[in-house]
C-alpha cells in the first residue's frame, strides 16, 4: 500500500467506502484519521501518514494538542490540525451532552458525569460553577475561573452574582487538576470553606465542591473531616 494513492486502491480497502458499508466501528483507527484527514502528502497517502502519525502520537495526546502543535507534525498542516482538533472537540462535547431539558444533579458522581469530559484533558485549572434549582436541576453551568486557584482572585461574588441571575437554590462547584490527581490543595479547602460562608450569607447553600482528576474525582463534603465547611 505504499506510496499508493487512495484513489487507485481497490474500492473494499478505500476508508470511505468501507466505513459507508460497514459501518465506523469497522475501521481502524488509522483509518478514521485518513477520513478526517482526507489526503496525504506526495510520499504517503492518507492511509500511511495516520499510521505513522499515530504510530508516534497516542489517541490521548492527539486529543489534548492544539493547532499551533499538531501544524509542526510531518504531513499535517493549518487545515488538517484545525480538523483532527474540531473532531476531538465535538466527541467531548457528545460525552457530556445530555438530551434532557434539565439533568438532576443529585450526587458527587452526578457532576463528575457532566463535567469530566469537559474538563480531564484540559492543561489548566477549571472553576465551574453548577446552578441548580429547588429540585436540584441543572439551571446551568458556567466556567467561573481560569487558572491555578487562588483564594484572592477568585471571590465568591462572582458566583454568587450569577446564581441570582438564574434564580438558583443551591450551587455546586467543581475543578480539574491537570496532573490527573483529585486530592485536594489546601488552597482548594479554603475557598471552600470561603465559599461556602458566603453562600450561607445570601440563604443560597453551596452543596458540594469537586476536584475532577483524570477520569477520578474527590467530593470535598465527603471528606469526612470537611463536614464543618458545609
Amino acid at each position: 500500500m505504499d506510496n499508493l494513492r487512495i484513489t487507485d486502491m481497490p474500492v473494499d480497502e478505500k476508508p470511505r467506502e468501507r466505513l459507508a458499508k460497514y459501518t465506523s466501528k469497522a475501521l481502524s483507527n488509522s483509518e478514521l484519521m485518513a477520513i478526517i484527514l482526507g489526503i496525504g502528502t506526495k510520499k504517503k497517502n492518507a492511509v500511511d501518514l495516520s499510521k505513522e502519525i499515530l504510530s508516534k502520537y497516542n489517541l490521548r495526546k492527539l486529543s489534548q494538542a492544539n493547532v499551533a502543535s499538531l501544524s509542526k507534525i510531518n504531513g499535517i498542516g493549518f487545515a488538517k490540525a484545525c480538523q483532527i482538533v474540531a473532531c476531538f472537540e465535538l466527541g467531548r462535547r457528545l460525552a457530556g451532552f445530555n438530551s434532557e431539558e434539565k439533568q438532576i444533579i443529585s450526587c458527587a458522581k452526578d457532576v463528575f458525569n457532566v463535567l469530566n469530559p469537559k474538563l480531564r484533558e484540559l492543561k489548566q485549572e477549571h472553576f465551574v460553577g453548577l446552578f441548580l434549582d429547588t429540585k436540584k436541576k441543572l439551571i446551568k453551568d458556567e466556567t467561573i475561573f481560569i487558572g491555578s486557584l487562588d483564594s484572592t482572585l477568585l471571590h465568591p461574588r462572582e458566583i454568587l452574582k450569577i446564581a441570582i441571575m438564574e434564580s438558583a437554590a443551591a450551587i455546586i462547584v467543581a475543578h480539574n487538576h491537570p496532573t490527573g490527581d483529585p486530592t485536594p490543595s489546601d488552597e482548594d479547602i479554603t475557598i471552600t470553606r470561603q465559599l461556602s460562608n458566603a453562600c450561607k450569607e445570601m440563604a443560597i447553600p453551596l452543596l458540594d465542591h469537586i476536584v475532577i482528576g483524570y477520569d477520578k474525582y474527590v467530593s470535598i463534603r465527603e471528606i469526612k473531616e470537611m463536614n464543618d465547611i458545609f
